[in-house]
C-alpha cells in the first residue's frame, strides 16, 4: 500500500494483534481488585509510545519506527506481570527459561495467525531486531539503533512516573514521604513555584506531569547536544558508538533513588507480595495440568506441543492469557 510506510504497517499489525488487545487484561503492578485507576500493561504501553514519539520528533529520529517499537515492547508479558514471568521461567528453567522479551518475538513470528501464507505478524527486521536487543541485554556487540535506545529510555521514564502516581492514588505512600527523594523534591519545588495552593489529587497530577517533564527535558538536553554535533552519517556510526540515549548522570542517580524506594515501599508491599505468591502458585498448577493433560490445550497449541514439546507449548498458551482468564481456567481445571 502506497499510503503507509513499512513501520506504519508494523504499528497497525501490532495494534490489531490478539496479543496486543489482551494487554488490557494484564496487570502492570496493581491488580483490578485494587481499583480501576491504576495502569494496566496496555495503558503503560500507550504511555511509553506517547513519550517515545514526543522525544523522537524532538531528536529527529524515525517516529514511525519508535512508535512500532514502543507498542511492541511489552507484548510478550504473561498474566500477573513479573510475578507471572518468574513463575513461567521456573516451569521451563531446564529448557531455556521464559522471558517476556523473547516471548514477544515468538508471538510476532510464530504464535499470531493473521495470514494464510505464513505465521506471525510479518514485522520488519528493524522491529524484530530491536526487540531482540531487549531480550539479549547482556550480550556485548554493536549498539542498538537510536530508536531502540529511546524506547528503553521512555519505558523507564514512564514507569517511574506512573508507578509513583498509582501508589500515591491508592494511598500506599504519601507525597510528603516521597518528598525526601531528590527527584520528587525537585519536582515538587517546581510545582509549588507555579501553583502555591495545590493539594490532594491536583497536587499528585501536577507532580506526575513534572516528573515526566523533568525526565524528558533531561534526555533531550543530554542526547540532543551530542547528536547535534556527532556528525554521524549512517546507522553504522550509531552501531559502532558507545553513546546511548539516556538520562544525565545526576538524573540517573535520582531515578535510582526513586526506584529503590518504589521497590521497597510499593513492589514489596504485603498486598503485592500476597498477590504475587498466589498468582505464581496458580500459574504453576495450571501449567502442570496442561502438561499432564495436553488434550486440554486448544487445537493450535496441541499441534505446537507436537513440534516443540508439551511443556513449552503450555507455557506459550498460559503466557497469552489475561489475568482473569488465567484465574478462570485454573479454577475450572483444578476443580475437575
Amino acid at each position: 500500500q502506497d499510503y503507509r510506510g513499512a513501520y506504519q504497517r508494523d504499528r497497525d499489525r501490532i495494534i490489531h494483534s490478539a496479543a496486543f488487545r489482551r494487554l488490557s487484561g494484564k496487570m502492570q503492578v496493581f491488580t483490578g481488585e485494587m481499583g480501576d485507576y491504576h495502569r494496566t500493561r496496555l495503558t503503560h504501553t500507550h504511555e511509553v509510545a506517547s513519550i517515545a514519539r514526543t522525544v523522537a520528533r524532538a531528536l529527529r529520529l524515525n517516529e514511525d519506527l519508535v512508535e512500532a517499537l514502543a507498542l511492541f515492547h511489552d507484548i510478550g508479558h504473561p498474566p500477573f506481570g513479573h510475578a507471572g514471568e518468574d513463575a513461567l521461567d521456573e516451569c521451563v528453567a531446564d529448557e531455556g527459561g521464559f522471558s517476556h522479551n523473547r516471548q514477544a518475538i515468538i508471538i510476532a513470528t510464530e504464535l499470531e495467525r493473521r495470514y494464510t501464507e505464513y505465521p506471525g505478524l510479518n514485522l520488519t527486521q528493524e522491529v524484530l531486531e530491536g526487540q531482540q536487543t531487549r531480550a539479549d541485554k547482556q550480550c556485548k556487540g554493536n549498539a542498538p539503533l537510536l530508536e531502540v535506545q529511546l524506547v528503553d529510555c521512555a519505558d523507564s521514564m514512564t514507569y517511574d512516573a506512573h508507578d509513583t502516581d498509582d501508589a500515591v492514588k491508592l494511598g500506599w505512600v504519601a507525597i510528603e514521604e516521597m518528598a525526601k527523594l531528590a527527584l520528587i523534591r525537585d519536582a515538587l519545588q517546581e510545582v509549588r513555584q507555579k501553583y502555591t495552593s495545590l493539594t490532594g489529587d491536583l497536587l499528585r497530577k501536577a507532580l506526575v506531569h513534572q516528573l515526566l517533564d523533568r525526565q524528558v527535558r533531561d534526555v533531550l538536553a543530554t542526547a540532543g547536544s551530542f547528536l547535534a554535533t556527532c556528525g554521524w552519517q549512517s546507522t553504522r556510526d550509531v552501531r559502532e558508538s558507545s553513546f546511548r540515549i539516556g538520562p544525565s548522570q545526576e538524573m540517573k542517580e535520582q531515578k535510582a533513588e526513586l526506584e529503590k524506594f518504589l521497590y521497597r515501599e510499593v513492589y514489596r508491599h504485603p498486598r503485592i507480595l500476597s498477590v504475587r505468591t498466589d498468582a505464581q502458585t496458580r500459574l504453576k498448577e495450571l501449567w502442570e495440568v496442561y502438561c499432564d493433560r495436553p488434550e486440554l490445550l486448544p487445537p493450535h497449541f496441541q499441534g505446537r506441543a507436537e513440534r516443540i514439546g508439551v511443556r513449552r507449548a503450555a507455557v506459550d498458551y498460559i503466557a497469552g492469557m489475561t489475568d482473569r482468564f488465567c484465574l478462570q481456567r485454573h479454577q475450572e481445571l483444578t476443580r475437575a
